[in-house]
């Protein structure tokens, strides 16, 4: 999504009244003729909003977000039940890809919930709901996954005093 400028376009303007219904102008405008009956002396603009985003054409990123959030979220859920359960994160595996795909499942989440809130600053909504509405749902589940991530991690600082480190130690996996 390309995000644009609201431009606020105004109609002509409602034609002055004069207080002498002879020298009324006649107008089309069923909205100048409502103001003119209630204020005789009052000039209307209406505003009307063209656009605030429009859409992207190639979609490149938005499906990129949907596959790296419909991996992460499960991922994260995994992992996190580790922390609680055991204390530690998921186990490196072979040749540390369950690690590295546990630290990206991170990243992309939080990624993903940096492009939603740049997204609603800039245009006052958050991501397109993308194709079949996957681009929404990945954008809730990440917001969803952010806080279950501050949850079990202050439970798991307040409770064992640490969180553990990114990289295997004596207390995980060393």
């Amino acid at each position: 999504m390309v995000a644009s400028k609201m431009f606020l376009v105004a109609s002509p303007p409602c034609p002055v009244t004069s207080l002498v219904p002879s020298q009324q102008q006649k107008t089309s405008n069923p909205t100048c003729r409502r103001i003119r009956k209630t204020k005789p002396r009052s000039l209307l603009i209406r505003l009307k909003v063209l656009s605030m985003a429009k859409e992207s054409s190639d979609g490149l990123a938005e499906k990129a977000a949907i596959a790296g959030g419909l991996v992460s979220t499960p991922v994260i859920a995994w992992s996190l039940y580790t922390l609680k359960t055991t204390g530690c994160g998921l186990p490196p595996g072979p040749g540390g890809s369950i690690g590295a795909l546990e630290g990206l499942s991170y990243l992309a989440v939080v990624g993903i919930v940096g492009w939603s809130l740049y997204t609603k600053s800039q245009t006052g909504s958050g991501l397109p709901s993308g194709p079949y509405g996957l681009l929404g749902a990945v954008e809730g589940f990440s917001y969803l996954t952010l806080l279950v991530i501050f949850v079990v991690f202050g439970l798991q600082f307040f409770q064992q005093g640490s969180l553990p480190g990114p990289l295997p130690s004596d207390q995980c996996f060393g």
